[in-house]
Formats: C-alpha cells, sequence, structure tokens
C-alpha cells in the first residue's frame, strides 16, 4: 500500500534527530506525495533553514535525499480523481493529497486532525503510523 505523504510532514525531513525523519527514510515504506508538495517545500525553503537551523546548502543537500525516499506524482497521473477528492477533502488545499489517496486506495499520513473529517480516505498520524508499524 502507497502511503500519501502530507507537506506538513515532509518538512520534519530537514530536522536530523526527528523521528519522522527515520520514519520517512524506512526502505520498506511506499512513499508518495503529489509535485506540489516539492514545490511547497522550496517555497518555503527560507522558513525550513531558519527553523531547522541548517544552511541552504544543506538544505539542497537534504531535498534531494528527499526525492530518494518520496517519489512525488505529476497531477496529470492523478487527474482524474480531482472532482470526487474536492469533495470530500475538508481543506481545499489539500485536493491534490486526497486525490492521491484515492488513486493508489493508500492512506494519507498527516499531522492535520482537520482531515480526519471525512469518512472515505484513512488520515494517520505519525503516532497513529508508529502503532500500526511497530
Amino acid at each position: 500500500m502507497k502511503i500519501v505523504v502530507d507537506t506538513n510532514i515532509l518538512f520534519s525531513f530537514f530536522w536530523e534527530n526527528s523521528i519522522t525523519k527515520r520514519l520517512l527514510t524506512m526502505p520498506f515504506l511506499e512513499l508518495i506525495s503529489p509535485q506540489i508538495a516539492f514545490e511547497e517545500l522550496k517555497r518555503y525553503s527560507k522558513e525550513i533553514i531558519s527553523k531547522a537551523k541548517i544552511s541552504s546548502e544543506r538544505f539542497k543537500q537534504e531535498l534531494n535525499k528527499l526525492t530518494s525516499v518520496v517519489k512525488f506524482i505529476e497531477k496529470k497521473e492523478y487527474s482524474d480523481f480531482i472532482e470526487q477528492a474536492k469533495k470530500i477533502s475538508p481543506d481545499k488545499d489539500d485536493t491534490e493529497f486526497f486525490a492521491l489517496c484515492l488513486k493508489y486506495s493508500g492512506f494519507l499520513w498527516s499531522r492535520d486532525s482537520l482531515l480526519k473529517n471525512q469518512n472515505k480516505i484513512k488520515v494517520l498520524s505519525t503516532n497513529d503510523l508508529i502503532e500500526i508499524l511497530f
């Protein structure tokens, strides 16, 4: 099963010793995210660099590593599911994540508890995922 990773989880990849980063790098997990999440990481690079206390060079290195553990999917791959996702996503900004979940019958890994306010897609927090895996 594919796990769709929300951008708020991907932000944690840049913190050196985070549990989330360790989970993201587990080789047996099949992680995907929409391409817009990758673009969002780049858009917020200065904030990530500041909060994670890393250099811009380190950010670029980590972003490159992230692409080896999370496959970023172009919208055209799941565009057939966008309309259905709009109907179930509690937050319009997360429609593409829901569309990916629908396409691949996966669940969404997110810290946003608002996204649990629907009954079509299973939304798991990091703690939920840890409980399932271990």
